[in-house]
């Protein structure tokens, strides 16, 4: 800052402060002493730590997909490469557990920034030793993370079919809610069509059956909605249909 040591411009006028920061495309700060608010700083590194927590949303979730017993991504995997020293049928989501524990030490470095904010009597430098280090590690660990991640996202494998295989698990179980919805349009209570549709539900859970079968042999069920309807009811591409225009709302139009 220009201000002075305390920030009183006792030895340099104003307009020179502000000459300065116009050559050099800046805004002087409103009220400043020999340092600048460290509020500021906070909130660029508090920022940063948020960036890091969607990257480690992303990191999670592609970690979960890829369990052996989900498979429906998973990270590129080459020729070649090791998943496991000790099992060599592994296949480790080894770039997004690193991409998680960079995000951990990306988001450690925002809590010392905030501690900056309060100097004594606005003016000491305890921060500078801890803005040494955080703002170069902070900003050279999160461009790599994302840099990682970009890769990640851009060689990730999709299994469509298994998707569809692990919705077939539950044996039509995740149609359930169209099922209570379309029980109570027909007229019944909300409390009647959940017992309805719970106690289908329950024999698919309990004893392996098939939730739509069981359904159509309810005369309950089939009292209020036709084979039809509840056939209806079961179609994938209910869920699907607007898959298009979340993509256009990310990435705009093709």
């Amino acid at each position: 800052a220009i201000s002075g040591a305390v920030g009183t411009f006792a030895n340099i006028e104003p307009y020179v402060e502000e000459h300065v920061a116009a050559k050099l495309g800046l805004k002087p700060e409103p009220v400043s002493t020999q340092v600048i608010p460290r509020d500021r700083h906070a909130m660029f590194f508090a920022t940063l730590g948020v960036i890091a927590s969607s990257v480690e949303r992303l990191a999670v979730e592609i970690r979960h997909l890829q369990r052996t017993e989900v498979l429906e991504a998973e990270e590129y995997f080459s020729p070649g490469q090791k998943g496991s020293s000790a099992m060599p049928h592994k296949r480790n989501p080894v770039l997004t557990e690193n991409l998680t524990g960079l995000a951990r030490m990306v988001r450690s470095m925002a809590l010392p920034a905030m501690e900056d904010v309060a100097l004594w009597h606005e003016r000491d430098i305890s921060h500078s030793s801890v803005e040494r280090m955080i703002g170069p590690d902070a900003t050279v660990t999160l461009d790599f993370a994302l840099a990682r991640l970009t890769g990640v996202v851009d060689k990730l494998l999709v299994y469509p079919e298994n998707m569809e295989k692990n919705l077939n698990k539950f044996r039509g179980l995740v149609h359930s809610q169209r099922v209570l919805l379309a029980l109570t349009q027909a007229g019944l209570s909300r409390e009647d069509a959940y017992r309805l549709v719970q106690r289908n539900a329950m024999k698919v859970w309990e004893h392996g059956a098939d939730f739509l079968e069981e359904l159509l042999a309810d005369k309950d069920v089939t009292a209020a909605l036709s084979e039809a309807d509840i056939r209806e009811k079961f179609d994938l591409g209910y869920h699907t249909k607007h898959v298009d225009t979340i993509f256009k709302r990310v990435f705009g139009e093709a």
